[in-house]
C-alpha cells in the first residue's frame, strides 16, 4: 500500500491526519471540479480503509442468509446484493455489499464497522456450523470507478465483458498483470464499477486507471457524493435509533425469505405501515450541525444527520415524521430554512407481498 501511497502524494494527494485514518486520501485538489467529473465524467476513488471479509465453507450462504435482510439462498457465483445486518429490534448495523463467488462470499463493508461486525458474526457461529470468517482488509484494496463515462474506462482496460451486467454482479479479470474482481456498481445511485484488488497490485491498477485519463477523489468528495445520492451510513443515518426501512433501504430487504435476525419487526412494521418517519434529502440555505432539530411551525418532526456544502448551497439528509409531509415540504433546520428533496439512493415504498 506504501507504494499506492506515494504515487497518490505525487498526484496532489492530501491524507487525513488523524492516526486512525492516516492511510485515507482526503483530497487530490480541486473538489469542486471532482465532484463536477463524477456526475458528468468518470472518477476514481480509493475505498481502499472500508472493510472486505471473507465468508467460506458450506454453510456460508445459509448463515449469511440467516444473519441479514436479503436473501442470500437464491444467488449464484458471480450475483451479488446489498444486504443490511440488524440487531433482534431491528435496528441497524450497517448496510453491506455482498459478492458470492464459487467458494466464498466477499462483504465489502463500511470502514468503522469491519472489526464489530466480524465479532458480531462470530458470535452466530456454533461449534457444528461450516462457516469461516477471514477479514482479508489488509491483503486487499479497493477502488470505485464513479461516473456516466464508466463504461468507456473499462473498455480501455480491456474489461468491457461485465458491462451491462445487473447490479453487484462481478467477474475476475486480468487487468494490470493481475487478477482484479470487478463488480457493477460504485457504491452510490450514480453508475460505476467496484474493484477488489490484491494489495500488491493496488498501485498497478491505480496507475493503469489513472493513464485513462481519470480524475481520482478523496473521501472528501466521496463524502458529499455520499450525502447527495442519500447513502446512508453508520453512526449518522444508521445508528440503534434506527431501522432499515425508516432509512430507505427497501431494496436491501426481501420480505419474502425466511427468518432472519430481526425478521419478525420488518414484517410487522411494513405489514402495519409501522413506519413512522423516512431519511430524506434536505436543501438548505446555511451549514447547519448534524443533529439540528428539524420543525416545521411550532412542531418538532426529526432531526439532521449530516450536512454538506455544494456550488449550489448545503444539503443534508435527515429523518423526518411521516404526518409532517415529505417531498417539497418546507422546514427549518435549527434556525435555518430547509425544503424537503428526494434523493436517489433511497426508496420509500412498502412491500405488500401477495
Amino acid at each position: 500500500m506504501q507504494q499506492l501511497r506515494n504515487i497518490q502524494l505525487h498526484t496532489g494527494a492530501k491524507f487525513a491526519e488523524s492516526t486512525q485514518d492516516r492511510d485515507v486520501p482526503v483530497s487530490f485538489g480541486d473538489d469542486a471540479a471532482a465532484l463536477q467529473a463524477s456526475q458528468e465524467e468518470v472518477v476514481l476513488c480509493d475505498r481502499s480503509h472500508w472493510g472486505r471479509i471473507q465468508v467460506s465453507d458450506e454453510e456460508r450462504l445459509r448463515f449469511l442468509h440467516n444473519q441479514s435482510t436479503n436473501n442470500f439462498q437464491q444467488l449464484k457465483p458471480g450475483q451479488g446484493c446489498d444486504t443490511v445486518f440488524i440487531t433482534s429490534t431491528a435496528r441497524t448495523i450497517d448496510l453491506v455489499t455482498a459478492y458470492v463467488g464459487e467458494d466464498a462470499v466477499l462483504l465489502l463493508v463500511s470502514p468503522n464497522r469491519r472489526e464489530f461486525l466480524i465479532d458480531w458474526l462470530d458470535r452466530y457461529i456454533f461449534f457444528a456450523d461450516k462457516v469461516q470468517l477471514t477479514d482479508i482488509t489488509d491483503a486487499t484494496a479497493t477502488f470505485s470507478l464513479i461516473g456516466p463515462k464508466s463504461d468507456a474506462v473499462l473498455e480501455q482496460l480491456g474489461a468491457s465483458a461485465i458491462i451491462n451486467q445487473p447490479y453487484a454482479h462481478h467477474q475476475v479479470v486480468k487487468f494490470a498483470e493481475s487478477e482484479v474482481r470487478i463488480a457493477v456498481g460504485s457504491g452510490l445511485a450514480l453508475p460505476g464499477y467496484t474493484l477488489i484488488i490484491p494489495v500488491e497490485a493496488a498501485a498497478n491498477v491505480w496507475n493503469s486507471i489513472m493513464q485513462a485519463e481519470v480524475k481520482p477523489i478523496g473521501d472528501r468528495v466521496w463524502e458529499q457524493l455520499r450525502i447527495l445520492q442519500g447513502r446512508p451510513t453508520p453512526e449518522k443515518e444508521l445508528t440503534e435509533d434506527y431501522n432499515p426501512l425508516e432509512a430507505g433501504l427497501w431494496h436491501s430487504i426481501s420480505f419474502d425469505k425466511g427468518c432472519y435476525i430481526g425478521q419478525e419487526t420488518i414484517a410487522r412494521l411494513n405489514t402495519y405501515k409501522g413506519v413512522k418517519q423516512h431519511l430524506w434529502g434536505i436543501r438548505l440555505d446555511s451549514q447547519v450541525e448534524p443533529g439540528s432539530v428539524i420543525t416545521v411551525g411550532d412542531e418538532k418532526v426529526g432531526k439532521l444527520t449530516s450536512c454538506t456544502a455544494t456550488e449550489k448551497g448545503y444539503f443534508g439528509l435527515g429523518y423526518i415524521r411521516n404526518k409532517a409531509g415529505g417531498l417539497g415540504l418546507e422546514v427549518k433546520v435549527g434556525d435555518i430554512v430547509g425544503e424537503v428533496v428526494d434523493v436517489p439512493f433511497l426508496t420509500h415504498e412498502y412491500y405488500r407481498g401477495e
